[in-house]
């Protein structure tokens, strides 16, 4: 039988769509293989290029899953350019980046692409959230260790407590493609 596939390796991306796949009784196998991620300021292009890149790999009706950061007080900084950036700060970059601005807010955006070789289907959700004063929680990555999207808790937080598997607040832009994979009578279980 022929699954969809989850094009990534990130535990936590497979634990957190499972859940709604699962509602939905989607059939879907994780891949991942290392493609080239374009450099643009518009992030939706970089998920839309990322999602050919990934088919042009697997040649099977795939889902991606792509984020980025925009922080009003310095312009909608990093943006697409928030791969590359990851790798450079640490929590105490932005912080520092934030210390003399009154808004502490951000925005994260998720995209969530379907695309078959043919037919691209393109989910956005955004949440926004606020920057914490210190680092708080143990997932790897800094930017979760600052930022509080819900209840006070910093992303990382969130995670720590799921014992890194399906955070189930991040799920709802999973559980939207899924009820629009599912109505087309896609692949399923």
């Amino acid at each position: 039988m022929n699954k969809l596939v989850l094009f990534t390796g990130n535990q936590r991306k497979i634990a957190e769509a499972k859940v709604a796949f699962d509602e939905y009784d989607i059939a879907f196998e994780a891949l991942s293989a290392d493609i080239d991620e374009i450099q643009h300021h518009d992030p939706t292009e970089i998920a839309k290029a990322k999602a050919k890149a990934a088919y042009d790999v697997v040649k099977k009706p795939l889902v991606i899953n792509d984020s980025s950061w925009s922080i009003p007080a310095l312009g909608g900084f990093p943006g697409g350019y928030m791969k590359d950036i990851n790798q450079w700060f640490t929590a105490d970059d932005w912080l520092n980046l934030l210390r003399d601005k009154a808004d502490k807010s951000i925005v994260l955006h998720e995209r969530t692409i379907y695309y078959n070789g043919d037919e691209m289907k393109i989910f956005e959700r955004n949440q926004s959230g606020v920057f914490v004063d210190t680092p708080r929680g143990e997932w790897h990555e800094d930017m979760e260790r600052i930022v509080s999207i819900h209840d006070g808790k910093t992303i990382a937080e969130d995670h720590d407590d799921e014992k890194a598997g399906a955070d189930m607040k991040h799920v709802e832009h999973w559980r939207e493609f899924a009820e629009w994979y599912a109505a087309k009578g896609r692949l399923t279980k």
